[in-house]
């Protein structure tokens, strides 16, 4: 028996309750406005991220300013839609399962692109890219019954990755090497601990919808031997 659609709030995800200047709440939000058309945009920006990227032998200072500087713009799309979501109330399921899945189209672009020109060791690569796609599969497995919004921790983390990926994009000199590693250590740990938080997220979410389920099957059945009960009194009389 399928149950209601739930949503999953977490504070400074982009399912926050809508800012002093939201719509009317009983009017439907429409699909294409300002938040969504930027979530899309920023999706859009990272073929030309990467083409930027590998110009050359990737490693032209003008064509490695150009990727951070589309980079940069596309990381700050992030922060500009779910300000304006939230302001104005345009929360939408789309935008709460696009927002997150632009983040990663981004940064696993970024992380690929960086260990195939030797800048970035894989196994940072492969720990972010395999969480980012559990949880974006664990978030279409719940799809059904709740959207999980970005968390604030998941944004924290984003913010991280964001920042290590630029150092790292920048042709800054050696010596800044190990900063970009500190901060991509940084962005690892923050990576597989929010992970972990949206598994159990996931795993609430679950077992909520279990105990509903239960609960309507107990209703129904109740409610149907009540009008047994009711039929065989009415033929006694």
């Amino acid at each position: 028996m399928s149950t209601p659609r739930q949503h999953v709030t977490a504070s400074g995800g982009s399912g926050a309750a809508p800012g002093p200047h939201a719509g009317n709440p009983h009017e439907p939000v429409p699909l294409w406005n300002i938040a969504n058309i930027l979530t899309v945009g920023r999706i859009a920006l990272v073929p030309l991220f990467l083409v930027l990227l590998f110009v050359g032998d990737g490693h032209d200072t003008a064509w490695r300013l150009a990727a951070t500087g589309v980079f940069a713009i596309a990381a700050i799309t992030d922060r500009i839609d779910g300000q304006l979501a939230r302001r104005y109330g345009l929360v939408t399921d789309f935008g709460k399962l696009a927002d997150p899945i632009a983040d990663k189209a981004l940064i696993g672009a970024a992380l690929v692109g960086l260990s195939l020109l030797g800048d970035l060791s894989w196994w940072i690569t492969g720990i972010i890219a395999a969480r980012e796609l559990g949880i974006t599969a664990l978030r279409f497995a719940v799809l059904r019954h709740a959207v999980i919004p970005a968390s604030r921790g998941g944004k924290a983390k984003t913010f991280v990755q964001t920042l290590a990926i630029g150092i790292y994009l920048l042709p800054l000199p050696e010596a800044v090497a190990p900063i970009a590693m500190g901060s991509m250590i940084v962005a690892v740990a923050l990576t597989v601990v929010t992970g972990l938080d949206y598994v159990i997220q996931a795993a609430r979410l679950r077992t909520g919808v279990r105990r509903s389920e239960n609960a309507h099957a107990e209703d129904a059945f109740e409610g149907e031997r009540s009008d047994a009960e009711r039929a065989v009194g009415e033929d006694a009389r």
